[in-house]
């Protein structure tokens, strides 16, 4: 994969969005139509990711996060999310070191704890690796629920304020978001889903505030780096205004 050298901004000097999250959804469909199996279809899936990164560093992204395997995926069947699991392992075996070659840092969020230790161990690898890259940073949301999220970060305020560590008082907006997954990390300016379907999934609720969706009737394993790019100029082309007056 060849990354060539980002845009930051169009012609007409508008900057572009600084965090994309994708929810990578119709992996299952789009293997259903060609009558073959899900774990294709998941595996077709795993490419398109590189369609993407591909996207985010020519258009300038600073930050791209991919919704991999949600807190609800657990509950597919067993061979479907073996099969997942595989395909992330065989990912963190076989393309941090080009990420990292190509200046791309890698973070994980969601619930590790689930997770098999050999892969855990293997994240915390892959980030330390890439940890002081910059060109773009590659979110992975593994294990994940937006709710699940705010849960956590609710219950760890709670036990700070029980200690005396902190007053009610304290407890603002930004606390709340200082205490989730993505505290260092941008709200997404942009969230695109694939498949057609018009749902967050339990997606980055909070941080959602204020972005901008694109529902894609691509499925994920169709996506390509000029889906990203259109995608991009969609965005370019809206008026966000985040609740003032035209």
């Amino acid at each position: 994969m060849v990354l060539s050298a980002p845009t930051t901004e169009t012609a007409e000097g508008v900057s572009g969005p600084r965090h994309v999250a994708i929810i990578m959804d119709g992996n299952g469909r789009w293997a259903e139509r060609r009558l073959i199996s899900r774990s294709m279809g998941h595996k077709r899936g795993a490419e398109a990711v590189k369609a993407a990164i591909e996207g985010a560093v020519e258009t300038g992204v600073d930050f791209l996060t991919l919704y991999a395997f949600s807190s609800e995926n657990w509950n597919r069947p067993v061979e479907e999310v073996k099969d997942l699991m595989g395909l992330l392992k065989n990912y963190l075996n076989k393309e941090v070191e080009t990420l990292h070659k190509q200046g791309i840092r890698l973070r994980v969020i969601g619930d590790r704890t689930k997770l098999a230790s050999d892969i855990r161990s293997r994240i915390e690898w892959a980030e330390k690796m890439t940890e002081n890259n910059s060109r773009l940073t590659l979110i992975i949301a593994l294990s994940y629920g937006s709710r699940d999220e705010m849960v956590e970060a609710v219950r760890t305020i709670a036990e700070s304020v029980a200690a005396g560590r902190e007053r009610l008082a304290d407890i603002t907006e930004s606390r709340i978001n200082n205490a989730l997954y993505t505290h260092d990390i941008p709200d997404p300016d942009l969230i695109i889903r694939t498949s057609g379907e018009q749902r967050l999934s339990n997606f980055l609720l909070w941080q959602a505030a204020y972005s901008e969706f694109l529902f894609l009737d691509v499925l994920w394993p169709d996506f390509s780096r000029q889906h990203f790019i259109d995608a991009v100029d969609i965005y370019l082309d809206r008026d966000r205004r985040f609740g003032a007056r035209p």
